[in-house]
């Protein structure tokens, strides 16, 4: 059997589940990967045989969605020449985590894919969505990559096709410790803007910023480059973490039972629902970066432990590769 991995560079998050699946498949089948986007932090740590630039969602430096960006530096035309083009006859099967030139290319073509992401979860009735719907944001979660077969991700198992999230073996093997500093890792946000208002909250502050090259302090507030190795350490020992409502640091930031404060990117219908499904959990959020709201979340001592297994394998043995 041989199987394309093909999965979206915009985030950490699909990296992220990547750095497990990947190695799964390969025990059972011969794998290719193909990775489009160009916002991710993270590397991968195996080989990527395609990577195309694709269509990625941009940011502006003040938390929200940059629907200009997004359309003026994307290239729109060169997506298209790539799904007309991209070659699919060699594979048996199209697996894909929210990349959108190949599953419009199996859709086009009819070629068997699965989509297993946490995208596919938004597709049913019964995961948690604000009262009030974005319409455009639908849009884009139901269309952006076209799947008739899909397993989805989220942090509660709202459908039997729902799975709890996937977690890296390199969060599975930490050893997580409270030394009373917090993990901030906010990247649609300029460190000026965090900082202005982080150093207002007399604790220490440790930013993982895709601004800088260098780390520097100002006040309580250290600003690291983006580090795998020193973020993971940080993780590892944070008291708490402040993050995007993206899905997979918050899901991390959970199974290692952090102080967990959450603020969607604006304009990214996604991360709120994403945000309304931890509220229901009782994780606290923000639309903005609330001085007075993340110091009464730091002052508390709210937590949540969750239980999520490590079986990802069973799921594609039992649900995927059965396809």
């Amino acid at each position: 059997m041989k199987i394309l991995y093909a999965f979206q560079g915009t985030g950490n998050g699909h990296v992220a589940r990547a750095q497990e699946i990947v190695p799964i498949l390969k025990k059972y089948a011969e794998v290719d990967t193909l990775i489009s986007g160009h916002q991710s932090q993270l590397k991968a740590d195996f080989s990527i045989d395609f990577h195309h630039q694709g269509i990625s969602l941009l940011y502006n430096k003040t938390g929200g969605l940059s629907y200009r960006k997004t359309f003026t530096d994307n290239h729109f035309l060169k997506a298209l020449k790539i799904i007309r083009e991209i070659e699919l006859s060699d594979y048996d099967l199209i697996i894909n985590d929210y990349e959108p030139l190949t599953g419009w290319a199996c859709k086009f073509r009819k070629h068997p894919m699965i989509e297993l992401s946490h995208q596919a979860s938004m597709l049913f009735k019964e995961t948690p969505k604000p009262d009030k719907k974005d319409f455009f944001g639908e849009l884009i979660l139901k269309y952006y990559v076209p799947s008739h077969k899909y397993i989805g991700f989220h942090f509660e198992n709202y459908h039997p096709q729902i799975k709890k999230p996937v977690i890296r073996k390199k969060i599975r093997n930490l050893y997580p410790e409270k030394k009373g500093f917090y993990l901030v890792y906010l990247p649609s946000f300029s460190d000026e803007n965090i900082i202005k208002v982080l150093k207002q909250i007399p604790v220490e502050w440790k930013v993982f910023s895709k601004y800088t090259t260098i780390m520097f302090k100002e006040n309580n507030v250290e600003i690291f480059p983006i580090d795998e190795v020193r973020y993971l350490k940080c993780f590892e020992h944070c008291e708490g973490i402040l993050c995007n409502a993206g899905f997979e640091t918050p899901a991390e930031a959970l199974f290692m039972d952090k102080k967990l404060f959450v603020i969607p990117i604006h304009n990214q219908y996604e991360q709120e629902c994403n945000a309304c499904a931890l509220d229901k959990m009782g994780i606290p959020n923000s639309k903005i970066l609330d001085q007075t709201e993340i110091e009464n979340w730091v002052n508390s001592d709210a937590h949540l432990q969750v239980n999520y297994p490590d079986d990802i394998e069973t799921i594609l043995l039992n649900e995927v590769l059965i396809f």
